[in-house]
């Protein structure tokens, strides 16, 4: 039976992250509420703004909510899902669930303009990455493994149970992340 996988639906483009883990075998469904995010056996925070997304989780009572269940699950995090999940925020400093061993820098590589799609190494392959307003992670801690790098930067590092990437790999047709999460989580 496939896992439960839980998408963050209060912004960003979370519906490609769905359509990107069905084609990958998944099932996923989209959070807004608490009782979701319960039912949830693994989550994925996606892109977005992560200031809106803050709001968000607030206004919505779920930041609690998710910080439980993102302590207890194993986490799919992109991009602005990233800057939730680190440990320390700058450009500016922000608020965020400090559970992932990384610093990150928000909106490090330019503004929307500066977006760019990269080839990185992974697995002894080349893995297209879409790079939008994407922070950089600048710091990582002892327990964290880094999977691929952009111009000697990690960009993707996973700890445990989180996976997570600076840019956007729902907006790539490769779906080999979403498959590496999947057997992360099962």
């Amino acid at each position: 039976m496939p896992i439960q996988l839980g998408v963050l639906a209060l912004q960003g483009d979370y519906q490609a992250h769905a359509k990107a883990f069905q084609e990958a075998g998944a099932e996923p469904f989209e959070v807004r509420t608490a009782e979701e995010l319960r039912r949830a056996e693994a989550l994925v925070l996606p892109g977005g703004e992560s200031t809106t997304m803050l709001k968000l989780l607030h206004r919505e009572n779920l930041w609690e909510p998710l910080l439980q269940a993102a302590k207890a699950k194993p986490v799919f995090a992109t991009c602005a899902g990233a800057i939730l999940l680190a440990k320390h925020v700058t450009h500016p400093d922000q608020e965020s669930l400090g559970l992932a061993d990384i610093d990150v820098e928000r909106n490090a590589y330019g503004r929307q303009l500066h977006s760019s799609v990269e080839k990185l190494a992974f697995q002894g392959a080349t893995l297209e990455a879409v790079f939008i307003r994407a922070p950089i992670i600048r710091r990582t801690g002892p327990g964290v493994e880094v999977l691929s790098r952009h111009n000697g930067d990690p960009v993707l590092v996973r700890q445990g149970k989180y996976l997570i990437a600076t840019f956007h790999p729902e907006l790539s047709s490769d779906r080999r992340l979403q498959k590496l999460f999947l057997e992360m989580a099962g």
